[in-house]
């Protein structure tokens, strides 16, 4: 496969330490990948399912201990604390290498180690990066198959390099209380072991694309950004792009794969979808920020998908897609979650492999959901109805807009504008979202997630912060940086926003002020729309609505000040002082 000395003494080395009984590296042929798909169902590690109905498509399931990341044993391993931060949990490099040795140490005997060569970006674009993952489990290979690009071609990208991110995973015993997911960003490592669900296993993804990216970005001068990428298509052809992060529960993947109400579409516009939670920025050569999505695929959670919530999703779902830990119909051998329909099957076995009876079911009780509220979907990015044509363009495509978003109750706007990049990086690095009853037993509690990168910043959060702010003097030409609040609510507790597709009426109104053709109002937090140019043509809205959805509650956001201040204190002294100053113009504003 590969003559590069530097890739074979790794692998050589990691296999005298895991002691697997052969090695087989992943050339990307559909015949290779087809005989492990086989391997997999003869051994029970996968279910084909009805290839009528489903083609291609596949179940698996988690042990009933690793159904999900685990932050709390995810470590940045750099060489002093300082380094890693205090948001993140750490361990000293040569500590870890020695705690985890000692797990891997026979790890893969009586197993085959599986070389995965990946490329995250296009293999040969500017943007690509080039990571080969050491696996023990083949659902790991044929996952990675559908989320990064694969085989030989990687390899010939590669060449004699050794400029490549190394990561070993192994099942080993799924064993909890030894589960690492451990990242050395100085030595381009990443090593984890005793668990066999995507977010940890699937290196590539927030292992690679988020946390050692992120430090990479830092180094070499540009972004990883756990954001969504978007194009707005006009009806005169024109295609504008948007990226976007928001913390979970906030409707990231419907608003990536977003429907235009109906009398947008009769008028010509189209949305299209580049990347459904990754984003890789660089400032190109006419001084734009231009973004890729460095992965190949989409690793979605089931349930709640449906045809009304996000049917591109759901056509995403329909072939050549690895479902993980949903219901196994056993009527038909095909799938289903809760919130797919309302029709569960009467004949089941839920994501435990035991028997499910749906008239037990209380959606207020998670433990008698038949799919586990956390199970997913794999599926090929190729397959989505509103991929955009620019999805394999190796130069990206340029934005015209960053948004943030959150998920509060009452104190965030529907939208709001920034003054200007420092101001937009404040807006990012205090983005929150409220607990549910549905997530929380308290209610309203604020969670700080900056920029929706808590837990997948590879080094010190204020370094982070601090990089934004360095970028922002080098991109002539920057972004317009936005925040949306979908999540209003009234004295019920009713959202007053309809969210879902209508949500890109507030993105025209984005992309109208980065065009300079829609006016605004200063506010003490930035600048809101005017009421009227918020377009509510076949909404059930009136104009005070959207007025009461746009007002600014002072005394709310006073309250917030402390709660940023509180945030702020536990970042510690690498929290840049131009987002103090900002923090600072805040509270001014607001006692004014």
């Amino acid at each position: 496969m590969t003559k590069n000395q530097h890739v074979l003494s790794w692998i050589d080395e990691m296999a005298a330490m895991t002691q697997p009984d052969r090695i087989v590296w992943i050339d990307g042929s559909e015949e290779q990948i087809n005989a492990l798909r086989d391997e997999a169902c003869a051994s029970g590690e996968m279910i084909r399912l009805n290839q009528d109905l489903l083609p291609g498509c596949y179940l698996h399931r988690t042990a009933v201990n690793d159904v999900a990341r685990v932050e709390g044993r995810t470590f940045i391993c750099t060489p002093t604390k300082e380094e890693a931060g205090n948001i993140n949990n750490w361990i000293e490099p040569k500590e870890c290498y020695e705690r985890l040795s000692k797990i891997y140490r026979g790890s893969m005997k009586g197993r085959t180690m599986y070389v995965i060569p990946y490329s995250m970006s296009i293999v040969g674009s500017p943007f690509a990066k080039i990571g080969i993952e050491l696996t023990d489990s083949i659902y790991v290979v044929l996952n990675m198959e559908i989320m990064t690009r694969v085989g030989n071609t990687v390899l010939e990208a590669l060449g004699d390099s050794q400029d490549f991110i190394k990561g070993l995973h192994s099942k080993a015993n799924l064993d909890e209380e030894n589960r690492y997911i451990c990242h050395f960003p100085q030595d381009n490592t990443i090593w984890s072991v005793n668990s066999g669900y995507g977010g940890n296993v699937l290196l590539g993804k927030k292992c690679f694309a988020l946390r050692i990216a992120s430090y990479l970005g830092k180094k070499e001068g540009w972004m990883a950004e756990h954001m969504l990428i978007l194009g707005i298509e006009k009806p005169n052809g024109e295609i504008r792009y948007i990226s976007a992060a928001f913390p979970s529960a906030c409707g990231k993947t419907n608003l990536a794969m977003l429907i235009p109400p109906k009398h947008y579409r009769d008028l010509g516009y189209k949305v299209t979808c580049v990347g459904d939670d990754i984003a890789w920025i660089r400032i190109g050569k006419d001084g734009r920020l231009w973004a890729v999505n460095p992965e190949n695929g989409f690793f979605g959670v089931a349930p709640g998908t449906n045809e009304k919530s996000n049917p591109n999703a759901l056509a995403t779902t329909r072939r050549d897609t690895i479902f993980t830990n949903v219901v196994h119909n056993l009527d038909n051998n095909t799938v289903w979650w809760e919130g797919l329909d309302n029709n569960p099957p009467k004949n089941a076995i839920d994501w435990k492999g035991n028997p499910w009876d749906y008239r037990k079911y209380d959606k207020h009780d998670k433990s008698t959901c038949g799919a586990h509220p956390n199970s997913r979907f794999t599926a090929k990015a190729t397959n989505c109805p509103c991929l955009s044509p620019e999805f394999n363009n190796p130069k990206g495509v340029p934005l015209s807009a960053i948004v943030f978003g959150g998920r509060r109750a009452k104190t965030a706007p529907l939208v709001y504008e920034s003054r200007n990049w420092q101001h937009g990086t404040f807006v990012g690095s205090i983005m929150a979202s409220e607990t549910t009853a549905a997530a929380s037993g308290a209610v309203g509690v604020v969670r700080r997630d900056p920029m929706a990168m808590r837990p997948f910043v590879g080094y010190n959060m204020g370094d982070y912060f601090a990089h934004w702010l360095e970028m922002g003097k080098k991109i002539p030409h920057a972004p317009k940086i936005f925040h949306v609040n979908w999540f209003r609510t009234d004295a019920d507790g009713n959202f007053i926003w309809p969210g879902f597709g209508d949500n890109m009426r507030v993105l025209l109104w984005i992309l109208d002020r980065c065009d300079g053709k829609a006016e605004a109002v200063e506010t003490p937090i930035g600048f809101v729309p005017k009421a009227e140019d918020i377009d509510i043509e076949g909404l059930d809205l009136s104009l005070d609505t959207i007025k009461e959805l746009l007002t600014v509650d002072k005394a709310s956001w006073l309250e917030d000040v402390a709660n940023i201040k509180e945030f702020y204190a536990q970042i510690g002294d690498h929290m840049p002082k131009e987002l103090y100053e900002e923090l600072d113009k805040l509270e001014s504003n607001l006692k004014k």
